[in-house]
């Protein structure tokens, strides 16, 4: 029945069901979870890190880099991953915290707080090396995706191997001018206007250095909160969730296609 389920799952989303309805419903976004391979590298420091491969139907096609929010690797990050296979992407979504998936907020804060920053660099580094080139199917250009904690972690993974596109969700972009230098692909950005802590003088610093340095980047404002792309959460806003999710996949068939 498992497997039924998940077959009918993939074959809704290929068909256009909305990838809102996936997320917000847990069986199945289970089940579109269920539906990726686990995969493993070595990082260049000899670490074994692990996430989740969604393949597009292409025989060679262009990679996107998922970063998941404090929760950890969760189905709701492999659904949109399956998602963005059926949109024609080898899709990784990595896992920064070596399997812990959070169920509560202080457990959350708690693997966010446990988060070794060295570690994290190692693991996001190794990811975009191996979908250069690596990776199956894999035609060497790269995209970044990131919501929350892990929007941080989408820029940085973009500063450490310069890659080809850079979506950041209402992450932490407080980066000084010499790592911003570094990027290479043009960079969009989704921020929410009720967000206290990812908050217009942040945004606002990131947008002036980035000019400064001469890179392209591009964001958006939404009348929202923090973590308005959420289904599962409390501050998921529908219409401006769904405006992001397409500019985002905009953005990608723009620069990786």
């Amino acid at each position: 029945m498992r497997d039924v389920t998940r077959r009918r799952v993939v074959q809704g989303l290929a068909a256009g069901m909305p990838l809102a309805a996936v997320l917000s419903d847990p069986l199945l976004a289970k089940a579109a979870g269920e539906s990726l391979e686990s995969v493993a590298v070595t990082t260049v420091r000899g670490r074994r890190v692990k996430g989740a491969l969604a393949l597009p139907s292409a025989s060679r096609a262009p990679a996107v880099l998922l970063v998941h929010e404090w929760w950890g690797l969760n189905d709701q990050i492999k659904s949109v991953a399956r998602e963005l296979a059926n949109l024609g992407y080898v899709a990784l979504a990595l896992d920064l915290y070596g399997g812990v998936v959070a169920t509560t907020p202080d457990e959350a804060r708690a693997a966010m707080q446990a988060l070794n920053e060295d570690d994290a660099k190692d693991t996001v580094a190794a990811w975009t090396t191996w979908l250069s080139g690596e990776a199956p199917q894999s035609n060497g250009k790269i995209g970044t995706v990131g919501w929350c904690l892990g929007g941080g972690w989408s820029l940085m993974a973009s500063i450490l191997r310069p890659v080809d596109a850079t979506v950041v969700y209402y992450g932490k972009v407080d980066r000084p001018a010499e790592q911003l230098a570094r990027l290479k692909g043009p960079v969009l950005g989704h921020f929410a206007k009720q967000d206290k802590w990812i908050n217009a003088e942040m945004v606002g610093k990131f947008e002036a250095t980035m000019k400064e340095v001469g890179k392209p980047y591009t964001d958006y404002w939404y009348d929202a909160n923090h973590a308005f792309a959420n289904p599962t959460g409390n501050s998921y806003a529908a219409g401006p969730a769904a405006l992001a999710w397409r500019r985002t996949t905009a953005f990608f068939e723009e620069n990786l296609k």
